[in-house]
């Protein structure tokens, strides 16, 4: 191995574990890691950042703002609350038909639009509608996040992993993908995937919450802060005869009392005034508590007066990858300050938050209930810091009044490139331009709407990716692949890169993933003497389908903590997935892009 190689091996090294880690935003790590890559003389400035010219990230920018539109003119909601109506319309017909009225049309719209919003504007009225049916929502907002990842397989635009991936090909001198062209494995592989979600997932996803009526011990459980009024009638009552003993749903933890705490709380403790009472239960129950005269939420209580009572609301948002909140906490953060909301309860998939609500450090997927006014959806979504924002008491109805509009506009996009009339990046950002010029969007919306952290993400990653090809690392991890993995011939060695792709997928960004296998993908078709343009769709398969854990793709992150899901249920429904995925893909691409 070269210096070079040794070097660059290195810092890929280091990128994956500072990924893996989740300390930083993952465009800062992978930016960093071309930065060293540039001064340690491996690459020059002109590879380093070749991305950022690209047309990939400019393409992904461009959809974001049509995807942003959508959401604005909220066509997706509004047919994720049809779809939860019909549903429920529909009940009787069980559990299987249920999901296929959900997921159908979820991986059938992500085929041409961003899933990461599709996700997000489906799951309040999911939510809503199992709460009102007494269902469990987590036994279908996995399900929606499958569905939308399985969609993205089907066209060029579903996901932005196919563009990367279409991108490197361009920069390797080979023809960019077409619109549809990864759906020559990606449409049997979507479709076979939904059929088997309906038919699996009633057996093996479990549900992870119970009816509001019910709290037991797989409930998504909240941790909320109460203080006790001075003049608040329980003070001088036990926990018994204030109420707060047998509460259907939640229960009192602890009392802090002048600053020492009293754990497991007799039915005969005196409450007094100023006591600050830790409640733990699921979000109906703890919401509920906020009725009970003389208890104020402890953080309510600094809330200040922003705007008529009336005005606030109760919001769900569920921390991003990448949020500036990460590792710290809401006092760190001045949350009540930076988005005009007072957190009154979190919850954490797999543990109770321990501890004072402002103490805690937040991680990813985190769900806080925030009471607020009606600023803080938008302030919260333009900051990027939370995957979805949602009202507890549901949203006022969609404003549909353009939404004519931007259907026309997608239709045309996805139109002109079908039939060849034009690219996909002038496409691209003529749509940009029209919802913009038609008052969808204005130009500050639309430029807020692009998420610099992905686009600086895969631009930056091109750098990684010509490095380990310049470098020689791709040869000598080829040379290490090719002995073991060619004695299975030509299909042996897809199935590796196949199988590289989705570990690399479940660890990090799937873009990172693509752009750091598509280089050792080349490589390999090369010295075996085979076609290089199989082994890139594989990688852009491979690296657009994470269904094993709830870090892997976005997503899956988005339902984590809303669904109140274990980390090992993505697996439970997703190895499944993974493994029909395989399969699909060794028989179809060798048919559609011949090896040889």
């Amino acid at each position: 191995m070269s210096l070079d190689a040794a070097i660059t091996l290195a810092v890929i090294l280091a990128v994956l574990a500072v990924l893996v880690a989740d300390r930083v935003s993952p465009a800062f790590a992978v930016l960093g890691g071309t930065v060293a890559l540039l001064v340690s003389g491996v690459i020059d400035a002109d590879d380093a950042f070749a991305g950022f010219s690209n047309s990939a990230p400019l393409t992904v920018a461009a959809l974001y703002v049509v995807a942003a539109a959508t959401a604005r003119t909220r066509v997706i909601e509004s047919l994720a609350a049809r779809f939860t109506t019909g549903v429920a319309n529909g009940a009787g017909g069980g559990e299987r038909r249920s999901l296929a009225r959900i997921v159908v049309p979820t991986a059938a719209s992500s085929a041409f639009l961003n899933n990461t919003p599709i996700v997000a504007m489906a799951i309040p009225p999911v939510v809503a509608w199992a709460r009102r049916t007494g269902r469990s929502p987590s036994r279908y907002l996995m399900p929606i996040s499958f569905a939308a990842v399985v969609g993205g397989t089907v066209t060029l635009i579903g996901t932005s992993t196919n563009l990367v991936v279409s991108g490197l090909l361009e920069d390797a001198g080979l023809e960019p993908m077409g619109l549809f062209e990864i759906g020559k494995v990606g449409l049997p592989f979507a479709v076979l995937s939904v059929i088997v979600m309906i038919l699996i997932t009633p057996r093996l996803l479990p549900e992870r919450r119970a009816p509001s009526e019910d709290a037991d011990a797989d409930a998504r459980e909240f941790t909320l802060e109460m203080i006790v009024e001075d003049r608040s009638p329980i003070v001088g009552r036990s926990v018994a005869e204030a109420g707060l003993r047998n509460l259907q749903g939640v229960y009192l933890v602890e009392v802090e009392r002048d600053g020492n705490r009293i754990s497991s709380v007799r039915p005969d403790e005196i409450l007094a005034a100023g006591d600050r009472l830790t409640f733990a239960g699921n979000v109906e129950r703890v919401i509920d508590l906020q009725g009970i005269r003389g208890l104020v939420s402890a953080e309510e209580r600094h809330f200040g007066r922003v705007g008529p009572a009336l005005e606030r609301r109760l919001y769900e948002a569920v921390i991003a990858p990448g949020s500036s909140l990460l590792g710290r906490t809401l006092k760190e953060t001045g949350f009540r300050g930076r988005y005009g909301g007072a957190v009154i309860a979190i919850h954490r998939a797999d543990e109770r938050v321990q501890g004072k609500l402002g103490d805690v450090r937040l991680r990813t997927g985190d769900v806080l209930v925030v009471l607020a006014g009606p600023a803080f959806r938008p302030r919260a979504l333009d900051r990027r810091d939370f995957l979805v924002v949602s009202a507890l008491d549901g949203d006022p109805p969609p404003r549909a009044g353009k939404a004519p509009l931007v259907g026309l506009v997608l239709v045309g996009m996805i139109a002109s490139v079908a039939t060849g009339l034009i690219d996909i990046l002038p496409a691209a950002l003529l749509a940009a331009f029209a919802v913009v010029a038609l008052g969808v969007l204005t130009a500050t919306e639309a430029r807020d709407s692009v998420d610099l952290d992905v686009i600086v993400l895969i631009a930056a990653s091109f750098g990684l990716g010509r490095a380990i090809e310049q470098s020689g690392l791709a040869g000598d991890i080829v040379d290490a692949l090719i002995e073991p993995l060619g004695r299975f011939g030509d299909l042996g060695l897809l199935f590796g890169v196949l199988l590289a792709t989705i570990i690399v997928t479940e660890m990090i960004s799937n873009n990172a993933a693509a752009v750091l296998l598509f280089p050792i993908a080349v490589a390999t078709a090369a010295q075996a003497g085979l076609d290089p343009r199989p082994f890139a769709i594989a990688v852009a398969l491979g690296a657009s389908s994470s269904f094993l854990t709830p870090i892997g793709y976005q997503t899956n992150t988005m339902v984590y903590g809303v669904g109140g899901y274990r980390f090992g249920d993505f697996a439970r429904l997703g190895f499944p997935l993974a493994i029909l995925m395989v399969v699909v893909a060794l028989v179809m691409i060798p048919i559609a892009w011949p090896l040889r």
